[in-house]
């Protein structure tokens, strides 16, 4: 059992990986590929390797490794499901402009939306336009991922909760929104502010 053993070494190396990755692996160390459908079958039955969709896995060893660092699980968040980025409540909080607690990391994507749960944490993808699918920036590290702007993640929040702002005609409908959601747009940055008001002005 050398072989799984060192293939399940090359995979706690990854960040995530796909099945065909698993076999392309598998086949540089010259096993069959019957041989690595029951490594793979063992490895999650195991839990050994943590399924995050159908097809696409991370191994248990480098998720807990990296479990504590949001830039991973807002990397995986991008990856799941793409394109996306990740914005409303998980990247309002990234901002410090939210205290709730965060137990899903919801994202925004043109495609049909979509939740995926797993060890590796639960993700929901909320589907718009490509017109709105803006408002958001690449930020670099150990992990780099996607995130909407401050004003972008509130647009975005409010955007989902209200069905397009539907019954809110007015901006003081707007702060006595954010007020009960207990977000301070006054702790975001003026320059910030000036785009959400933008953003909402096709609404409201």
């Amino acid at each position: 059992m050398k072989s799984k053993k060192n293939l399940l070494i090359q995979l706690n190396s990854l960040p995530h990986f796909s099945k065909d990755t698993i076999y392309q692996l598998a086949s540089q160390m010259g096993l069959a590929k019957t041989t690595t459908d029951t490594y793979i079958s063992r490895f999650l039955k195991y839990k050994e390797i943590l399924r995050l969709k159908r097809g696409l896995y991370v191994s248990d060893d480098y998720f807990e490794k990296n479990r504590l660092d949001i830039s991973y699980s807002f990397f995986l968040a991008n990856i799941i499901r793409s394109p996306s980025y990740v914005s409303s409540w998980a990247a309002l909080q990234y901002y410090n402009l939210a205290t709730e607690a965060i137990h899903t990391i919801t994202s925004v994507t043109p495609k049909v939306t979509r939740d995926y749960e797993s060890k590796a944490g639960n993700f929901a993808y909320q589907s718009i336009n490509n017109e709105s699918f803006s408002g958001f920036s690449l930020f670099k590290g150990k992990f780099d991922f996607f995130i909407a702007s401050p004003a972008k993640a509130l647009f975005d929040l409010l955007y989902f909760r209200t069905r397009q702002f539907r019954g809110i005609k007015k901006l003081a409908g707007i702060k006595k929104l954010t007020k009960e959601l207990r977000i301070d747009i006054d702790e975001m940055e003026a320059g910030e502010q000036k785009k959400f008001y933008s953003l909402i002005s096709k609404f409201v």
